[in-house]
């Protein structure tokens, strides 16, 4: 059978509403906190607290979200996301105080498990499932300026104007831009059959059926250490390095963070199409611990920031992709978003926690051992992706 084409129009359709919807729903947030905090009275750690609350209530109706791609399709799980992603930002901003601000976060991250990759993913998985893998390459790679567009934009109209009116403009941007491109992409997926389409060309699991209760526990583990090391790192990256002594240079060293996402998914493009997702895991879960580990030890030098950023960046951009294909290589494309919907709540209720634990370790045992920590968590990702690979066995892995 001849390999199918990625569907263009949507990988590029998708990629410039995940650069929105990571932007407005998740870079933006670190930037914003110290001024949400002041505004409700609160210590920037209660903040990321909530933060913490509303990931943990959001992952827990991941699996629902999940099932109901699978029943109705992603095209319209995604064009009703992204008027409650609107309508939740707009939330937060009019929030009169904490219990509401609060309330409106919990529907922020509930909305955002309808919008960002593991809808996105499964929609690709349901327009053409033997072009997912190579597709989900190329969407990651658009969406990995999220963080170099969003980091400084915000940045930008926060000098000019209040948190608020941040969140009031990126509303906005949510209904008037990525709104119209899901109920385009919908109606298109309708045409062509709707969740059902695909079935003739449907792609096969590596996994035997004995193996996949021990292979799905695996992975989870996999994904929710590394998952853990993203969100205590990711959201922190800027206020982390100014703490670290990097003063006002810290935003630039981050940036080289997104384009270090994309250059890995280029590369991978590129020279690694034939490299199975079992060894793009193994490759992020080193980087990524590894990165983590160099920025514990040469803090507060400029230069270890920066090959932190590029290191960590690169590790999280293979990451990013094997999140869609390695579920899919492993057990196949039947029933993907229900497997992606379990997938995303164990990420997102393991690291709900970690911004907020990440904040308080940073106050009570400093930065050094706080990234000590991490990166030995995280180097639990990498020990059950190897498991995995035993699992399977090189031969099949390849």
């Amino acid at each position: 059978m001849h390999a199918e084409r990625s569907p263009v129009a949507a990988i590029i359709a998708l990629g410039v509403t995940q650069i929105i919807g990571y932007g407005t729903l998740y870079y933006s947030f670190s930037i914003l906190a110290a001024d949400m905090a002041k505004g409700l009275g609160w210590t920037t750690e209660w903040v990321f607290g909530a933060l913490s609350a509303a990931l943990l209530i959001g992952g827990a109706t991941a699996p629902w979200v999940g099932r109901l791609i699978d029943a109705i399709g992603a095209g319209r799980v995604m064009a009703v996301g992204s008027l409650a992603a609107s309508a939740s930002l707009a939330a937060c901003a009019l929030a009169p105080g904490g219990v509401a601000f609060v309330a409106a976060l919990i529907a922020m991250e509930t909305a955002s498990n309808l919008v960002l990759y593991g809808a996105a993913f499964a929609l690709l998985v349901q327009i053409r499932p033997r072009a997912a893998q190579r597709s989900i390459t190329y969407l990651t790679l658009i969406a990995g300026f999220a963080s170099t567009v969003f980091w400084p934009v915000t940045t930008a109209l926060h000098e000019r104007m209040s948190w608020q009116d941040v969140y009031l403009v990126f509303a906005g941007l949510n209904l008037a831009v990525c709104f119209p491109l899901y109920v385009w992409l919908s109606l298109g997926l309708s045409k062509q059959g709707g969740a059902a389409i695909g079935q003739q060309s449907a792609v096969a699991g590596l996994l035997a059926p004995a193996q996949r209760k021990a292979g799905f526990r695996l992975m989870l583990v996999g994904f929710a250490a590394l998952s853990l090391v993203v969100a205590a790192i990711l959201v922190h990256m800027i206020p982390l390095l100014s703490g670290l002594g990097l003063g006002t240079s810290a935003a630039v060293v981050g940036t080289l963070f997104g384009p270090s996402q994309v250059l890995s998914r280029l590369v991978n493009m590129v020279f690694g199409r034939n490299l199975p997702p079992i060894a793009l895991a193994l490759i992020a879960a080193t980087l990524m611990p590894a990165s983590v580990a160099l920025l514990a030890l040469t803090a507060p030098s400029t230069t270890g920031a920066m090959v932190f950023a590029v290191v960590f960046g690169l590790g999280n951009g293979l990451f990013s992709i094997v999140i869609g294909t390695l579920p899919l290589a492993l057990f196949g494309s039947e029933g993907y978003g229900t497997l992606q919907g379990k997938v995303m709540a164990a990420r997102l209720i393991v690291a709900a926690m970690a911004p907020f634990a990440f904040a308080f370790a940073l106050t009570t045992i400093g930065a050094g051992l706080s990234l000590a920590v991490t990166a030995l968590l995280g180097g639990l990702g990498g020990l059950s992706f190897l498991a995995i690979r035993f699992l399977v066995g090189p031969a099949r892995a390849a």
